[in-house]
């Protein structure tokens, strides 16, 4: 049944929005009279207000965040293993939803499914909100007579996904804080406090000692220049990020930062992870291994490991194994190497993938706390001998006075 679009007064007045369920418009204007609704528009959802609104909820900020899509998935996978019809289950999802965008998102793909368009396909035309790969492991679902096992499977990824996520935002969280509080203090202290200390000795006859003459020359230099340095410092960010979306530049900057000894590790334990674990969804889904690789390879962000995915791609079309092509490309750990050889050989291709991705997270999530372990103590000791040092540029020419005055 097509859901319509209402604006409508109530019996005291005010208006009144929202989705309706009706065979036709007509049907769906006799249905808000019957709840004492005077209809002012009555609109199919996929049309509503202007066109093009179907979609409007995929250009602007997005519906779902990653933890929300997978509490979604999570829902609806429940709603269909229990048996529920996928029209129904979604209509229920959709009175649920307390975000209006939500409900109008659940109501364009509840009447595309109605109108005979595949699940899969529904969701493709909202790329902003599912990625190809969700699309992909659906559509294998739906093929299959799976779909709520798939969508478990989903749900378990993006789960998973979101939690090395945010352990690795954890992990990087204090060190970025006490990063910017370093700099805030230390520059306060050098662009203010300095100056108004080392005022009081420009009548002194005698020489400042070095260390606050060079903590005075760096304090005139923040004075006079720290907002062109700061917006020069903001250029360089926004120039960046310009630079980043030219492919071959994009690609040089990756493949640079996978080269950094810790840095480039953790990316790379990362990113495969992700590919890992996205290649196993879609081969457990039964998605063939061509597309599977694919798709995997566009979840990538590092463009340099996309590449490689690709360059693998293309051996294995060819006919190589997954295990010697990924082997070809030397970016890909060697443990994703290792479990998918033992999957080819076991015929458990999906579950040793798997594998491979739980590992490597776990890797990354171990070699990311020690890092912020490491640079804790490391960034309180240079705050603490920075501002030792302008500590004692203020106070030496306080001490070799009262020497003088002694």
């Amino acid at each position: 049944m097509p859901a319509y679009s209402f604006e409508a007064l109530d019996e005291q007045g005010q208006t009144r929005s929202g989705l309706i369920d009706a065979d036709t418009a007509r049907a769906a204007r006799a249905l808000l009279r019957a709840r004492s609704l005077v209809p002012l528009a009555v609109e199919p959802a996929m049309a509503a207000g202007t066109p093009g609104e179907a979609h409007r909820t995929t250009r602007g900020r997005r519906v779902f965040n990653a933890t929300a899509l997978a509490v979604w998935t999570r829902q609806l996978a429940g709603l269909v293993g229990a048996g529920l019809p996928l029209e129904r289950a979604l209509a229920a999802l959709g009175d649920e939803a307390e975000d209006p965008r939500q409900q109008r998102l659940v109501a364009v793909l509840r009447s595309e499914v109605n109108g005979g368009a595949s699940f899969a396909r529904s969701l493709s035309d909202h790329p902003e909100e599912f990625s190809a790969s969700f699309c992909a492991v659906i559509a294998a679902g739906e093929q299959s007579g799976q779909l709520a096992t798939v969508l478990d499977r989903l749900a378990d990824d993006l789960e998973a996904r979101e939690a090395l996520r945010n352990k690795l935002i954890a992990a990087s969280l204090y060190p970025a804080i006490v990063t910017l509080v370093a700099v805030v203090i230390v520059v306060f202290l050098v662009a203010y406090v300095v100056p108004q200390v080392a005022s009081v000795f420009e009548g002194s006859q005698r020489a400042l000692p070095l260390l606050t003459v060079v903590m005075l020359g760096i304090s005139g230099f923040v004075r006079s220049w720290g907002w062109l340095l700061l917006g020069l410092l903001v250029a360089g960010a926004v120039g960046l990020q310009l630079a980043r979306r030219q492919p071959e530049l994009r690609l040089r900057m990756d493949r640079a930062w996978l080269r950094l000894p810790l840095a480039g590790r953790i990316a790379r334990g990362y990113n495969a992870a992700r590919f890992a674990a996205t290649l196993a969804m879609l081969a457990g889904a039964g998605v063939p291994i061509l597309r599977a690789l694919q798709t995997a390879a566009e979840t990538l962000h590092n463009q340099a490991l996309r590449a490689d995915a690709l360059a693998a791609l293309v051996l294995v079309r060819e006919g190589a194994p997954l295990a010697s092509a990924l082997a070809s490309q030397s970016r890909f750990p060697p443990l994703l190497v290792l479990f998918a050889r033992l999957g080819e050989q076991t015929g458990e291709l999906p579950a040793m993938l798997q594998r491979a991705a739980d590992q490597l997270g776990a890797e990354v999530q171990r070699r990311s706390l020690n890092l912020a372990t490491l640079l804790e103590p490391l960034l309180i000791v240079g705050m603490g001998l920075i501002v030792m040092l302008i500590v004692l540029a203020v106070l030496m020419p306080i001490i070799q006075l009262n020497q003088l005055v002694t």
